[in-house]
């Protein structure tokens, strides 16, 4: 059914009178379907509450009622600590009274850029970003900005894409994990009209920023540690083996080898999502393998967790029979049962510090040090503790 406002045979030019008359033409095709469900005094109120209800507030909407100039109004929602606090008072009363909302997109095409941070992370699920998300949020929630979320899960033709899609919306910056992304999504970021850190890693070239660590530093001091509670036959459990969980296969396999300790049937991985039950799949895989090996490093904390239940399932005693060393040092590893050494990262303290970088850039000043290493320490346990 095709409805007209024209009612009565003639045309109704008047805005109001078009509403007006569409209810009442509504009331009269309602009437007969036998569809009308309320009194028609009902309809008619809400003729007149579509008649009435007021426009959105603009700028100029507030800075009138505040008897100020628009670009004040701007001024106090945008950076108030260059406006006097009557001046705020006198605009934050007009923006409730009016109940303005700023229009982010305009604000994008008069300034060039949003109010957006863009954060790239591989996961939403895994504790290591969650802890990382924390420690931007620390920073910016108390700012303008805000922070829109891309997960790549892990895939590079989906951080391409979603580098490209928080490109297009003018962001104020970006934070992107790792420094391995794909040709195309180098070349984006190399030509983005915006500051950029990049998270959890330190090596040579960022495109702009960069805070971390060295993940193979960091797994190469974890089995040099292994070494030298005693353990020989040491083994490498890892999954989803992304670059990140590879450099830290380089760094063992980098001790082990200076050690004439390397057996390639000790390196047990699988492209499947970490998990503490892929851990106890993978500790089992290993002593299927090599009966006789005696200590593992675990590319993260899920994994030695499901090496250390596995032992447990097997009566293999931790750790005078057999040593477990996670990465990331979560918050279970000190309540295991032994606790289980781990590899502390400062994952919040990086979220922290990169939004820092990023927001001195957005202001326009300097980050103090655009390159940053974080480094790590060795949390050692009970779990390697063969020599006490």
């Amino acid at each position: 059914m095709r409805f007209s406002p024209f009612c009565g045979g003639s045309p109704v030019r008047d805005s109001a009178a078009i509403r007006d008359s569409a209810a009442i033409c509504m009331r009269r095709i309602f009437c007969e379907m036998n569809l009308l469900r309320f009194p028609p005094i009902e309809i008619e109120k809400a003729a007149m509450t579509m008649r009435g209800r007021p426009k959105n507030a603009t700028l100029s909407d507030v800075a009138k009622a505040a008897k100020v100039s628009a670009s004040t109004v701007s001024r106090v929602l945008r950076n108030p600590d260059v406006v006097s606090a009557e001046l705020q008072s006198r605009v934050r009363h007009a923006v409730d009274k009016l109940g303005y909302v700023p229009d982010p997109a305009a604000r994008s095409l008069a300034s060039a850029r949003s109010e957006n941070i863009g954060v790239v992370i591989p996961s939403v699920t895994n504790n290591v970003f969650v802890d990382v998300l924390s420690g931007i949020y620390a920073v910016t929630q108390e700012s303008n900005l805000s922070i829109e979320i891309g997960n790549t899960r892990y895939s590079p033709m989906q951080e391409e894409k979603i580098v490209r899609m928080f490109l297009s919306q003018r962001p104020a910056g970006l934070i992107v994990t790792g420094l391995d992304q794909s040709a195309p999504c180098r070349a984006l970021l190399e030509n983005a009209n915006c500051p950029i850190v990049q998270i959890m890693e330190f090596g040579k070239s960022p495109v702009d920023m960069l805070i971390g660590f060295s993940h193979r530093g960091a797994a190469r001091a974890a089995t040099r540690h292994l070494i030298e509670q005693g353990y020989r036959r040491i083994a490498f459990l890892g999954a989803s083996m992304d670059p990140r969980a590879q450099r830290r296969l380089e760094g063992f396999t980098e001790a082990v080898v200076a050690a004439s300790l390397f057996d390639e049937l000790l390196v047990v991985t699988t492209p499947r999502p970490t998990s503490v039950t892929v851990g106890c799949e993978l500790m089992a895989e290993l002593l299927a393998r090599a009966p006789d090996a005696d200590a593992v490093f675990c590319i993260n904390d899920d994994l030695a967790l499901g090496a250390l239940f596995e032992c447990q399932r097997r009566r293999i005693a931790v750790p005078t029979q057999f040593g477990i060393c996670g990465f990331n040092d979560l918050e279970m590893m000190a309540v295991a049962n032994p606790p289980l050494t781990s590899v502390q990262t400062f994952r919040r303290e990086m979220g922290r510090r990169a939004a820092e970088m990023l927001m001195a850039r957005i202001g326009g000043a300097s980050a103090p040090a655009p390159v940053v290493d974080l480094g790590f320490d060795l949390m050692e346990r009970q779990s390697t503790r063969r020599r006490g």
